[in-house]
């Protein structure tokens, strides 16, 4: 079991989570709400989450602590479905919480409806909170008006608190939204350092079993969503391939969302660099790192970002990466690396062959605790429920 700091407890805390995926799931977002949630329960609270029943997943268990009741939604459009589905549980188990804490998107608006109804708090994470983002979503038409839609009158409902993952995803919700300063608290996610941890890490077995010897490998690790930018990564191989021999991209991509995995398959096929390209199933939390020591260095492709856990991760494994130079990136990235113009796979190559002769920026070292993450969540609880005694 992780080791998580004490928060100073105002009262032990009832905590309900709301939130359409979480892990097993694969994403930024369900690591840093896994850690937020099993640590916040090590420190003596009550935490429960509501979200969606994935295939081989139990309807309630609870690990660590936590307890993790899931709501069945038709496979199609399941996360649309929980925003619906998933109000008789939240409604039941916010009878008995302090307050509520969901995130974006689909399970926002029923965490906040029935946060009125019980007359709760309902604090709200924003993961990204850019306009512009829908253009690179891969929706169009109504299809794309309607979600943008949805998401001004999201952010346009009173929440009791905004928890903004970076400066940059602040300054959106100022800018597009209207949302007062005062009521948002800049709450970086965290990076587990005793994991992504150099020195621990084996890449020697990884770059062995992969039978690697002595090839230049650059690593590409997550999903192939519409922000994520791996097309363009892709189209970079052949570029790349040119000008740096036996050169290998190893591409560990998860099949959802599966026509955007089906996409980049055929983009490899079209461009007939199969042998360029070493693509992997998704990998544990725990050997990932493993993954990432094997590489000569991390590419992060992104066209937005509200974040940046991956690139996060590799400035921890010290690893030179090479990213795009939008949203909040540049507030992330440390150490060894070179920022790209973004959708230009022109760009990635040189940005990938510079690394390969030893030319990269160096920028100054920054760390995301845990600890740091959980206790800053902590002390926006006990300032909200301080509030709400005053109130009464």
């Amino acid at each position: 079991m992780r080791e998580y700091g004490r928060q100073n407890t105002y009262h032990i805390m009832k905590i309900l989570f709301v939130m359409e995926y979480f892990t097993p799931h694969i994403g930024g977002a369900e690591v840093l709400f896994d850690n937020l949630c099993k640590g916040l329960a090590a420190g003596g609270n009550e935490v429960t989450i509501i979200t969606s029943k994935l295939n081989g997943t139990k309807e309630f268990e609870i690990s660590e602590g936590v307890k993790i009741h899931r709501v069945k939604v038709p496979l199609k459009g399941a996360r649309y479905w929980f925003t619906f589905l998933s109000i008789p549980k939240i409604l039941k188990n916010a009878k008995y919480c302090d307050l509520i804490n969901t995130t974006t998107y689909n399970g926002a608006f029923p965490a906040w409806i029935v946060a009125r109804l019980r007359k709760k708090p309902c604090i709200i994470t924003v993961l990204e909170s850019n306009p512009a983002m829908w253009k690179e979503s891969g929706f169009q038409g109504i299809v794309m008006w309607m979600h943008k839609l949805y998401e001004n009158f999201l952010f346009r409902l009173p929440f009791t608190r905004y928890v903004a993952i970076s400066e940059y995803t602040r300054e959106c919700l100022v800018k597009y939204f209207g949302v007062s300063k005062s009521k948002i608290d800049i709450i970086y996610c965290g990076v587990d350092y005793e994991l992504f941890n150099p020195v621990k890490a084996n890449g020697t077995r990884v770059r062995k079993n992969l039978q690697l010897n002595g090839e230049f490998t650059y690593i590409y690790y997550g999903r192939p969503g519409f922000t994520k930018g791996v097309e363009y990564l892709i189209n970079a191989v052949p570029m790349i391939s040119k000008n740096i021999n036996n050169s290998k991209l190893i591409l560990i991509l998860a099949k959802d969302p599966k026509s955007r995995y089906e996409d980049i398959i055929r983009r490899i096929e079209i461009l007939k660099i199969a042998d360029k390209v070493i693509l992997l199933e998704p990998v544990s939390r725990e050997e990932l790192p493993d993954y990432i020591s094997a590489a000569d260095c991390v590419v992060i492709p992104s066209l937005t970002e509200g974040f940046g856990l991956s690139a996060a991760e590799a400035c921890a494994m010290k690893k030179p990466l090479v990213t795009t130079n939008i949203c909040s990136l540049p507030e992330v990235v440390s150490g060894k690396c070179v920022l790209v113009e973004p959708r230009n796979a022109k760009a990635i190559s040189e940005g990938v062959i510079k690394v390969f002769k030893d030319d990269t920026d160096i920028r100054a070292l920054k760390l995301f605790t845990w600890n740091e993450c959980i206790n800053r969540y902590f002390h926006v609880y006990t300032e909200i429920m301080s509030e709400e005694d005053f109130r009464k």
